[in-house]
């Protein structure tokens, strides 16, 4: 008999999830209902910051929060090459261009001292960082911050892996990724495989009041109804398109499915930690490298990443056995339309990163007897 497929991650539905989208079905609203801002207000609390918008997804997340920023044509922004190309295409999107700074060798995260090389390079040349918290490992956003206040540079730190994740700042407080304490903006995702899943969602959370004002009109094609906000009111009924936005509104349904998994939020971060650290002694005497993860961080573990350079033959193993691991990233400078607009670049530790990195499984609703499988395939594997 075949045994089950376990794919590299997948979310957890309960009877707690379908009750609330079955409720929230069943009441007055579908769409910008009050499903929405509970989510939100909930969201915040949970990541410490003072305001949170919920989005369509972590893309239109990127996108709105470039354009809450003034991002324009001639402006550029540094990225890292090892994350999902929309941390990269957000700044496109407006008009921008991207420059890449390479990858720290032990936590995966944007570079610190090479985003300084960049801009020690050309001083007035950028207008912001977007860092991105790989895998789930925080980055330092408080020295982040130190350096893009050197150069009058703002801070999206994509916090799309890192629900829950935090580190000690200098003055050491925890800190945790998304709070608004040391960036502008921070965006999340909840697409299936994230920590918090609503099928497609996405959220930015911010200390800026007028951020926050600005991107509840950007996601609603640039339109408030607010009344203190409009030129005119010719009466109950009417709004104004201020500028131009985006249709980035996310139903109530979706909203009542992440509010319902955001009360098991503590629960599955601790869940995720349990599986890395068995990963973490089950594969120590084998020929690969394993996750690192900085003195005075957390990591939240939204992949569990090796390094073998038997990439190629594992993962072909992996599937034969039914199990199905993944890569993240293609660095975002390799795919054919970075190549055709920048040319061929070579970031040295991202490109050896990307020809050996493997994401195993790794969710929260993980089994002992599904880890077992794994960890044992992997020692098969490596026994042969």
């Amino acid at each position: 008999m075949a045994s089950s497929t376990i794919p590299y991650g997948k979310q957890q539905i309960t009877e707690d999830d379908i009750q609330a989208v079955v409720a929230s079905l069943q009441s007055d609203f579908l769409t910008q209902g009050p499903m929405v801002n509970e989510f939100e207000e909930a969201f915040a609390r949970y990541v410490g910051a003072r305001y949170a918008v919920a989005v369509a997804n972590g893309t239109a997340a990127l996108h709105l929060s470039t354009m809450a920023l003034n991002v324009k044509p001639g402006q550029r922004v540094i990225t890292s090459p090892i994350t999902f190309a929309a941390s990269a295409n957000c700044v496109l999107y407006c008009g921008g261009d991207v420059d890449f700074a390479d990858i720290d060798p032990k936590t995966y995260c944007l570079d610190l001292n090479r985003v300084e090389d960049l801009l020690k390079k050309n001083p007035k040349k950028y207008s912001g960082i977007i860092p991105v918290d790989y895998a789930g490992h925080p980055i330092q956003a408080d020295a982040f911050r130190a350096l893009a206040d050197r150069y009058g540079l703002w801070i999206i730190e994509d916090a799309c892996h890192a629900p829950g994740a935090s580190f000690l700042d200098a003055q050491k407080t925890v800190q945790r990724s998304g709070n608004g304490k040391y960036s502008e903006l921070s965006i999340f995702s909840f697409h299936p495989v994230k920590h918090i899943a609503s099928g497609e969602g996405g959220m930015i959370t911010t200390n800026d009041q007028k951020l926050y004002q600005r991107m509840q009109k950007l996601r609603t094609h640039g339109i408030t109804k607010d009344p203190a906000q409009m030129a005119r009111n010719d009466g109950g009924w009417f709004m104004e398109m201020q500028e131009l936005g985006y249709n980035y509104r996310i139903p109530d349904m979706l909203c009542a499915l992440g509010n319902s998994q955001l009360k098991r939020a503590e629960a599955n971060f601790k869940r995720r930690q349990e599986i890395a650290k068995r990963y973490d002694h089950e594969l120590k005497d084998l020929p690969v490298v394993l996750p690192y993860t900085a003195p005075d961080s957390v990591h939240a573990f939204h992949l569990y990443v090796i390094q073998t350079a038997q990439r190629r033959e594992l993962y072909d193993f992996l599937k034969t056995k039914n199990i199905y691991a993944q890569v993240h990233y293609i660095p975002v400078h390799q795919h054919p339309y970075y190549v055709e607009r920048y040319g061929k670049q070579q970031f040295e530790l991202s490109d050896a990163f990307y020809n050996q990195c493997l994401s195993i499984p790794m969710y929260h609703s993980m089994s002992d007897e599904e880890q077992t499988r794994v960890v044992g395939s992997l020692k098969e594997f490596f026994a042969r």
